[in-house]
C-alpha cells in the first residue's frame, strides 16, 4: 500500500486538510500522515469548519513535527510552504504550491478546499485503480 505524507509549515491547515481528504476519499487504499516544519499548536480551526461542511472531522488532529522517519517510511512527501523537512534516499517529493490559510482568511478557505479536494482526488487516481468514490 502507498504511504503518502504531506508536509506544511505548521501542520494546521494544509497538510490536516489534504491529509483528511485523502484518507476521506482513499478509504483505506492508501496509508496518510501529515507533519509540519515547525507545527502549531491546534489545528485551523477555520480549516477544521471548512471540512466539517463536507462531514470530515479533524477536530481531534494534533499538529506533529515532521521527522526523518516519517520521510522515510513514506513513499511520496507532498510539502507545502515548508522549506526545510529530511530527505530520505528513495522517497519521491512533489511540491503543491497553494496558499496559506493564515493569510487567507475565512473568505479564503472554502475556495482553498476545494483545489486541495481536486489536487488529492488526481494523486489518489493516480495511485490506484480504483476511482474515488464522488
Amino acid at each position: 500500500m502507498t504511504e503518502i505524507l504531506f508536509v506544511c509549515v505548521h501542520n494546521a491547515s494544509r497538510s490536516q486538510m489534504a491529509a483528511a481528504l485523502l484518507k476521506h476519499h482513499g478509504f483505506g487504499r492508501v496509508t496518510v500522515r501529515s507533519a509540519g516544519c515547525d507545527p502549531a499548536e491546534q489545528v485551523n480551526p477555520l480549516v477544521a469548519g471548512a471540512l466539517a461542511e463536507w462531514a470530515v472531522d479533524i477536530s481531534a488532529e494534533v499538529p506533529s513535527q515532521v521527522t526523518y522517519a516519517d520521510v522515510e517510511a513514506a513513499d511520496i512527501v507532498i510539502t507545502m510552504g515548508c522549506k526545510t523537512y529530511p530527505i530520505a534516499e528513495g522517497t519521491r517529493y512533489i511540491e503543491w504550491i497553494v496558499p496559506d490559510p493564515e493569510t487567507e482568511g475565512v473568505i479564503g478557505i472554502r475556495p482553498l478546499r476545494d483545489d486541495m479536494d481536486r489536487r488529492v482526488r488526481e494523486l489518489l487516481s493516480s495511485l490506484v485503480d480504483t476511482p474515488a468514490h464522488v
